[in-house]
This record gives C-alpha cells, structure tokens and sequence, in this order.
C-alpha cells in the first residue's frame, strides 16, 4: 500500500467516523430534543392545574363572598322590616293607649267597653265560675254591667249564666297622664 491509498484509506475512515459521529450527534439531539419536549409538556401540564387549581379556589371564594353578601342584605332587609313591624306595633299601642284614656272619660263608651270586655272573657273561658279582676276605679262600673254581660254571654252560648266574683286584688290605676310610663 502505497502513502495514497493508506491516505484514501484514512480519509474513508475518518468520514466514516465523522459519519457515525453526526447520526450518533443527531440521535442524541433528536432524543435530547424529544427528552424536552416530553419534560417540558409535563411541566406545563402540572402548571396548568395549578392554574386551574387556583381558578377554582378563587371561584369558590368569590362564590362564598356573594352568598354573605346576599346573607347580609337579606339579613338587613329582614331587620328593616322587623322595625318598620315593631314601630308599627308601638304607634298602634301607643294609639289604643291614648284612644283607652280618651274613652275612660266617656263615661257611656266606657261603661259599654267593659261590659264587652267582660262578655269577650267569658266567652274565652267558657267557665262556669270565674274571678274577675279589675281596677279599683273601675269595680262600680263593673258591677253596673256584670248582670248584663252574663245575660248577654248566656244568650250567646245557649248556657247557663257563669257565677262571677269581682277579686279584692285590683290592677294597677290608670295613668296620671297622657305621657305618663307607670304601669296601668
């Protein structure tokens, strides 16, 4: 062999290496690139539940601030209608409070109010004897109408009139006045 040939012959196996040596680099980059590929899919993946993670626990948050929300003013509408209610209910007592002082001075209006006062009572009770309680100042005025008014709950009922006892304990006294907060 000639310094030609033996030339030929190292240049032929130097590209054969050289061959070799670029599909080995090219399998190693194509490997290494799909190597990314596959690791970088699965890092995006396991961000995007994250992500997603994250999404539906603020959904969730903001789902739950809506319901307190709509809880409070719920709450607050409720609460304003509690008060209208009772500013209603204290207007209408404070109403029957003064029409009551108003009609203890009509001696007439007042002398009938008992004696359905009294008729309502027993018709409520349906007893066959019965304490009754007033107030001081009022026992002659009840005792003015209580035969009327067992009478009258008789006749309603189609029985026998109830054995009625006017009770030494009395309530309390009317008010003093028209402002007045004492019991009565």
């Amino acid at each position: 062999m000639n310094d030609g040939d033996v030339s030929r012959q190292i240049q032929q196996m130097v590209r054969f290496i050289r061959q070799e040596a670029e599909e080995k680099a090219n399998e190693i980059s194509v490997s290494a690139e799909e190597e990314f590929n596959i690791e970088k899919l699965q890092i995006v993946e396991v961000e995007r539940r994250k992500i997603k993670q994250e999404y539906e626990r603020k959904a969730k948050q903001v789902e739950v601030r809506k319901k307190i929300q709509y809880s409070m003013q719920l709450n607050a509408s409720r609460l304003k209608v509690l008060q209208a209610q009772d500013d209603l209910v204290n207007s209408i007592k404070e109403s029957a409070r003064k029409e009551l002082l108003r009609l203890s001075n009509d001696k007439r209006g007042y002398k009938k109010l008992l004696k359905a006062l009294i008729v309502q009572s027993l018709v409520r009770l349906r007893e066959v004897a019965v304490l009754l309680r007033c107030r001081e100042v009022d026992r002659k005025v009840v005792e003015s109408v209580l035969e009327e008014a067992k009478r009258e709950y008789a006749d309603k009922l189609k029985v026998q009139p109830p054995k009625i006892t006017i009770d030494n304990v009395y309530l309390p006294p009317p008010p003093s006045n028209a402002d007045s907060h004492d019991p009565y």
